[in-house]
């Protein structure tokens, strides 16, 4: 009797000290998935309109419309005091536009350049696959560990796209709500609040806190997912003048 109780506590001790499952990102990534809809509610969404107010330090806020559609197409316009300025992703051409609120015959248009295409298309992808792997071709997740960020347990991935762009999250372990993200150049991101659209959770508000300190903010009035743009939407404008 003595000898197989002793058995016993051999085996459950080997049990104790074997490796637990390897974690993979994909896993963590599934989480923070479940956390903002379902699979077929993530999986429908093929464009998303962001309509709101762009906040900066110390001016008054400014009216901001951000549109992304499936594959690589997005628009920015954010309209400032004296100039309406228009950022545009369509493809591997990226863009932009600056007009005179007062006098709209008066515009310029800029050609973007490698890398700022690069990250138009990398923000794209992020926008619009909801952290899937399979919806972003060429990046690369790497599960980096467990982090303490406001007193929260969280599980740190990073997201690295083509041309070094990266986004370095961190998912509440328990949850898998995003409670931070980090980029390569040093720029933090947080996302407050919640508009949920079509069963899909988004932030109400994101802040950017760039490295030398500098804060920006959007806060989103209304969201709308699926809406299909025209193609002028994000094509290079001609720059003949009309």
């Amino acid at each position: 009797m003595k000898a197989r109780c002793f058995y016993a506590f051999v085996a459950s001790v080997a049990l104790l000290v074997l490796p637990a499952a390897a974690e993979t990102a994909d896993q963590w990534v599934a989480k923070a998935r479940a956390f903002l809809g379902s699979e077929s509610a993530l999986n429908a969404v093929t464009s998303v309109h962001y309509s709101g107010n762009l906040e900066l330090q110390d001016k008054p806020s400014m009216p901001t419309e951000i549109i992304f559609q499936k594959p690589y197409r997005q628009h920015i316009t954010i309209k400032k005091p004296k100039v309406i300025e228009t950022t545009a992703l369509d493809g591997y051409d990226a863009w932009r536009k600056q007009t005179n609120v007062e006098n709209p015959a008066q515009w310029q248009v800029v050609l973007l350049d490698a890398g700022q295409i690069r990250r138009l298309r990398a923000n794209t992808l992020e926008n619009l696959s909801f952290y899937s792997s399979r919806e972003m071709k060429g990046c690369v997740l790497e599960l980096l560990g467990d982090v303490v960020v406001d007193g929260v347990f969280c599980k740190k991935i990073a997201f690295t796209h083509t041309g070094g762009v990266v986004f370095v999250r961190y998912f509440d372990k328990a949850t898998g709500r995003l409670v931070k993200t980090e980029t390569e150049n040093g720029t933090e991101i947080r996302e407050e609040g919640e508009i949920v659209v079509n069963g899909v959770r988004f932030p109400k508000r994101v802040v950017n806190k760039a490295p030398n300190g500098d804060v920006t903010a959007i806060s989103f009035d209304k969201i709308v997912v699926n809406e299909v743009f025209p193609v002028e939407t994000f094509a290079v404008p001609s720059l003949q003048a009309k």
